[in-house]
């Protein structure tokens, strides 16, 4: 058996499989189909500051080869998670990561204190790449000095691992993943979904309730990998791939670009069991081509 495990700074994981926030919950609602300790890693559904409601309905729908979804991060707020969700998860043996978003740098950095706070949450994945909400969100990832000063915010008060979510909806990505380096980032995660519509022709209207949403699933895997790949030659820190992947074979074309470890997002609503066939895929792959060690594949393409 391949050895699996990687680090993302001083953050250690098991295998390089993780879930992409958003699309697994807290976890705790997939454990009939996958033992939660055998991924990973677990990024956990957005959390903000306060709570929030979410966009109207009907904020999802179906595309050709993916999906359209303008939920908004609706969730309960920090505190609510510190002290009912947190309690549920600490004593599950995996990283479990927060996915934290806001509405300034200051809202930011409040929620990523508090969550600092939680021993068995080793990990932050800061979402300033949301493109499905009217304030903060994607607006701060779109330019070097949105991005440059959440971070920063975030760096003066959180002190464990901090990962940040890039939204591919820019001209160069790169500069982004700099920026975000120099303000502290220990780890970059890319990319978050791309902006789309979609339409109803019977209706003459667009589906979504706010006209707008994020597109996820297989068909922007040909961008994720482009923009691992330019990112990949921009930075040092470690890099999370994300977007689209589906099977074991899509999760080594990401790692071979230059991703230490992966998140599986849309592919979790198809098959609610497919992060432990992917992490397996990904084990047989090394076995049947002689590679020992999964770390010694990252990047191995230009």
């Amino acid at each position: 058996m391949a050895r699996l495990d990687v680090n993302i700074g001083a953050l250690h994981l098991k295998n390089p499989v993780m879930t992409a926030s958003g699309t697994f919950g807290y976890g705790l609602e997939f454990q009939d189909f996958v033992n939660l300790e055998e991924l990973g890693g677990i990024i956990v559904k957005g959390t903000t500051l306060r709570p929030r409601e979410g966009n109207d309905y009907p904020r999802m729908a179906e595309t050709p080869m993916g999906m359209l979804n303008c939920v908004g991060l609706q969730n309960k707020g920090v505190d609510y998670f510190c002290e009912h969700i947190y309690p549920q998860l600490k004593d599950i043996d995996t990283c479990w990561i927060v996915n934290v978003s806001g509405s300034s740098p200051d809202d930011y950095a409040e929620c990523a204190a508090r969550i600092d706070a939680l021993e068995r949450v080793p990990a932050i994945e800061l979402n300033i790449s949301c493109p499905n909400v009217h304030d903060g969100g994607m607006a701060f990832g779109v330019s070097c000095a949105g991005a440059e000063s959440v971070v920063r915010a975030v760096r003066e008060r959180y002190h464990k691992t901090l990962i940040v979510k890039l939204s591919p909806n820019v001209t160069d990505i790169s500069e982004i993943a700099r920026a975000v380096e120099a303000a502290g980032a220990d780890a970059v995660s890319l990319i978050n979904t791309l902006m789309g519509t979609a339409v109803d022709i019977e209706r003459r209207r667009r589906v979504l309730s706010i006209g707008t949403g994020g597109l996820s699933g297989p068909c922007i895997k040909p961008v994720a990998l482009r923009m691992v790949l330019q990112v990949r030659k921009a930075v040092s820190i470690p890099i999370v791939g994300l977007g689209g992947i589906m099977t074991a074979r899509d999760a080594l074309e990401f790692i071979m670009c230059g991703a230490t470890a992966i998140e599986v997002g849309t592919a979790n609503f198809i098959d609610p069991a497919v992060t432990m066939k992917i992490r397996d895929g990904i084990d047989q792959w090394l076995d049947a081509h002689g590679v020992a060690d999964v770390n010694d594949i990252v990047g191995c393409i230009e």
